[in-house]
């Protein structure tokens, strides 16, 4: 990471070692082998060891990351606590911890505790005073069902064929994350075209994601078997098709279109009225632009709160025009200009 541009990536997403502190093999009540984590890349000789090399990677993964940008670090109950406190004392701005509940997690085996059934995942800007990272609100609300996407996320593990097998049938990496995790998080926090950046490539999981979602990337890996590995799975991915992928523009970011010019274009004539969904209320609509409610004169939405006896009221969304086929919001309307703004 040392040779990347500082202040060049966008988004970092980090899979570090969980310094699992596995002593020897893991056996099931049977004596049967539990094929688990036992790497040499997983082994410290001490907590203080592991919080040196974490400090390391962070620091130049922070020397890389635009001011605008933001980093994911996921891990176990084994790390994460030690991973959160040293991103704090080196000055990154926690902004959220993500909690991934496995829908098939493994059982504990000997009964002793509970089922360790989630990751955490602590999502941060590069610093307190950090602004204008992204956050796709808007699009990760659509997309559940008008409801605010919550810190808690539902994902099975990855298993089937999208788990990388070797020759020998078994699997190349053990911790691989499933695809659908790092989806998520790309989705919600980049935007096409940006640099991401994972110092802990793996089998390439957030590469392959990286690609198909049409963002930049660049992984780094030691290991020269999940290096091959990442290559030919990264390689063989296509990217989605550019209309899949157009960033959701919000309210704030869309041109902005006064209802004046529904008038001066046509859509809507003076002496119209105006209706709510119901009708139970109706404006007439005035040549200067503004309409009219009883013996009130007024915006589209102070006329809208008016009606209802409200503090306030998005107009666009309250009032409705009669059509051939019925009632349609204006909104609708605005929405037409403003498809036509895009196309010029």
């Amino acid at each position: 990471m040392s040779k990347l541009q500082a202040g060049s990536v966008d988004l970092v997403f980090a899979d570090p070692p969980y310094n699992l502190q596995l002593k020897g093999d893991l056996k099931r009540p049977d004596e049967s082998h539990v094929d688990a984590v036992n790497d040499d890349w997983d082994k410290f000789d001490s907590f203080s060891a592991y919080d040196d090399f974490t400090r390391a990677w962070l620091l130049a993964a922070r020397r890389a990351m635009k001011p605008s940008a933001t980093i994911w670090v996921i891990g176990s109950y084994h790390n994460i606590f030690r991973v959160g406190a040293i991103m704090q004392d080196l000055g990154f701005w926690l902004l959220n911890d993500i909690v991934w509940r496995k829908s098939n997690p493994m059982p504990n085996f000997r009964g002793r505790r509970f089922t360790n059934a989630h990751e955490t995942m602590i999502w941060a800007a590069r610093d307190e005073k950090a602004k204008g990272y992204t956050f796709n609100y808007e699009a990760l609300k659509a997309a559940n069902e008008d409801v605010q996407a919550r810190s808690d996320w539902l994902i099975p593990l990855c298993t089937g064929e999208e788990r990388l097998k070797g020759a020998d049938g078994k699997k190349v990496h053990p911790t691989q994350k499933p695809e659908g995790l790092l989806a998520r998080v790309l989705l919600s926090s980049s935007k096409p075209g940006d640099l991401v950046i994972d110092p802990f490539n793996g089998t390439g999981t957030t590469g392959a994601v990286a690609k198909r979602l049409g963002r930049s990337y660049i992984g780094f890996e030691r290991d020269k078997t999940y290096a091959k590995a990442a290559e030919a799975r990264i390689a063989a991915v296509e990217p989605l098709p550019e209309a899949s992928l157009a960033p959701f523009m919000t309210a704030r970011e869309a041109p902005r279109v006064a209802f004046s010019e529904l008038i001066e274009r046509g859509m809507i004539m003076p002496g119209a009225k105006l209706f709510d969904a119901k009708k139970k209320f109706g404006a007439l609509v005035r040549a200067d632009g503004a309409i009219m409610f009883g013996d009130k004169v007024g915006s589209i939405h102070r006329m809208g709160a008016v009606a209802q006896g409200a503090q306030a009221c998005n107009g666009w969304t309250f009032w409705h025009i009669e059509t051939k086929k019925g009632l349609k919001l204006i909104d609708e309307l605005r929405a037409e200009i403003r498809a036509g703004m895009a196309a010029e």
